[in-house]
């Protein structure tokens, strides 16, 4: 059923706010889980974003999209998550008419923006692994902070697009206690290819290009090996392991990615067929915002250099002298 088609009254009956009925001890642990949610979320990109912006070894054009990514995320879970989990928490949107179309802009931009900056990480990988002389002498810091201002410069007239042309700038669906943006038929179609089948299928066709890459390159060394002597095998080990881990990082890729936002915008299009469901509208907006969750485990956390950065800061020792000098990749 098309959300568009119901009158203001049929609106407000279909989502009047349930009673919220959990005792105090598990309404008390929803508010302790949400704010280590919201907590992990923030110190996990703060730290990527501190580490890459202090430690000069780490300027590179791979890094700077990291950084970009880092933030966008940090932004999810600094503004975007805690109200999402308050109105999932309360059953109802307590924070007025006015923050409710803030919200919904911000967390429009910000998540979208996410995305294509996984996008862009897909895109620098492959750019480096299928020609790498090309990639070291065109690809620079600059031209990847530019990129990366120009890709926030798309999304957010895309953000304003929808804002305008979405029939009355746009259909909030503003009952008592509830914050929606509902989108109609052309924009939500427009918003799935923008949001997600574009971006998805980059990431996709990427990441399977630089798996490939990486295969050949092992088995070549694989067969170099063969030719020479045994000592020489330590590469072939290396090969396998740096294979293996192309492997692992690529599959929990696209799985997360997948998990995360590809409910959301099935149940996009499926709420043009079927009553939307506030509790299920909820579940899959968060489920969307945990990606940001995520991302600084995949993006950071399997690495060593992340590992060192974190004891680094952890203990202050960015802040003595020369500290941005220091080594940390191990």
């Amino acid at each position: 059923m098309n959300l568009t088609d119901f009158n203001q009254s049929d609106r407000c009956e279909h989502f009047s706010c349930p009673e919220r009925s959990v005792s105090p001890a598990v309404y008390i642990l929803l508010y302790v889980c949400s704010a280590a949610v919201v907590l992990l979320t923030v110190c996990g990109n703060l730290l990527v974003i501190i580490s890459v912006l202090h430690f000069k070894q780490l300027h590179t054009p791979t890094n700077t999209l990291v950084l970009s990514l880092a933030v966008s995320d940090f932004f999810v879970g600094a503004f975007v998550m805690p109200a999402m989990l308050i109105w999932t928490i309360e059953s109802c949107w307590i924070f007025g008419r006015d923050f409710c179309t803030v919200f919904w802009l911000f967390a429009g931009f910000i998540t979208v923006l996410s995305v294509y900056n996984i996008a862009l990480i897909a895109v620098d990988r492959y750019l480096a692994l299928s020609n790498p002389f090309l990639y070291m002498n065109r690809v620079s810091v600059r031209i990847t902070r530019v990129i990366i201002v120009f890709s926030w410069c798309v999304v957010g007239v895309y953000n304003l697009a929808v804002t305008y042309f979405n029939g009355s700038i746009m259909n909030f669906l503003l009952c008592p206690g509830e914050c929606f943006i509902i989108l109609n038929e052309v924009w939500t179609v427009i918003d799935l290819v923008f949001s997600f089948i574009f971006p998805l299928s980059v990431i996709i066709i990427l990441y399977t290009q630089v798996f490939v890459i990486v295969k050949k390159h092992a088995t070549a060394i694989r067969e170099l090996n063969n030719h020479t002597q045994p000592k020489t095998q330590k590469i072939t080990s290396h090969s396998m392991k740096s294979e293996r881990k192309a492997a692992k990082v690529l599959g929990i890729l696209v799985s997360v990615f997948l998990v995360c936002l590809l409910p959301y915008f099935i149940y996009s299009l499926l709420g043009y067929v079927n009553e939307l469901q506030i509790e299920t509208i909820q579940t899959v907006a968060i489920l969307f915002c945990l990606n940001s969750t995520i991302n600084p485990v995949i993006y950071a956390l399997f690495y060593p250099w992340f590992r060192r950065c974190i004891r680094l800061t952890i203990t202050l020792q960015i802040f003595q002298t020369d500290s941005a000098l220091i080594s940390v990749l191990l």
